[in-house]
């Protein structure tokens, strides 16, 4: 079945992000994508009929500009998926008050802004469509905190809680719901020690890919009778 009505993933340029923009390419969907910085797969993305649009969350121009340019081209949404993310910690050498402003805007304030200003458009695209979805990307670390990453993990936990504001402001047009992941795939960088450290978190001891968020937000997006609610992708860490 062909969609035309488009579903944005925020940074979706790499990793999960674009995992899920070709996988939903995949099942017919029209795709948007944003992405801050340039990578080759943003010629491939275009190449599959993908919209990629730079765009900048750390800052409010920088939203506000994606917002309009959005707003010029569309009438409607089928949904969203809030995936852009920073990952920045207090060890790095940036001031704290900078860098809870950045986490916050980007995991915040720009699913918050853009939720609000397209809520007209998602309608649109339920009565379409038969439903519409804003999926939040928030993190394992949300429930847990973290000593390393205090900012992000704060910003994660806000973000969560967009969830069930939006689920209830939103429904019974659109459904507003969250995946939260732990480890899902691991960097080329990362050493052999870190790697099995961080496998030995969870009962399941495994990389499972980002395949394992695909399947997440297949079925999300497939649900109809599902709002306000976290998808935990975990490997039963939350029980070691």
């Amino acid at each position: 079945m062909i969609h035309d009505v488009p579903i944005i993933i925020t940074g979706g340029a790499q990793r999960l992000g674009l995992a899920c923009a070709k996988a939903l390419v995949e099942d017919g969907h029209q795709v948007v994508i944003t992405y801050r910085r340039h990578k080759p797969s943003i010629v491939e993305l275009e190449e599959l009929g993908v919209h990629c649009i730079r765009a900048d969350f750390s800052t409010q121009s920088g939203v506000d500009e994606f917002i309009v340019q959005i707003q010029q081209r569309y009438n409607k949404l089928r949904g969203i998926i809030h995936n852009a993310s920073d990952w920045q910690s207090e060890a790095e050498d940036i001031d704290p008050s900078e860098l809870m402003e950045r986490m916050w805007y980007v995991h915040v304030f720009a699913p918050y802004r853009m939720n609000l200003a397209f809520e007209a458009l998602l309608s649109a695209g339920s009565v379409r469509e038969g439903k519409a979805d804003i999926i939040h990307m928030t993190d394992y670390v949300a429930e847990k905190g973290s000593g390393k990453h205090i900012a992000y993990a704060a910003s994660k936990a806000g973000l969560a809680n967009l969830t069930c504001s939006f689920a209830k402001r939103f429904a019974p047009l659109v459904n507003v719901n969250s995946i939260a992941p732990s480890l899902l795939m691991f960097n080329p960088e990362d050493d052999a020690e870190y790697r099995q450290k961080a496998l030995n978190k969870s009962l399941l001891h495994q990389e499972p890919g980002e395949q394992e968020g695909v399947l997440a937000v297949r079925y999300i997006l497939e649900n109809r009778y599902m709002t306000g609610r976290t998808l935990s992708l975990d490997g039963g860490r939350h029980l070691v």
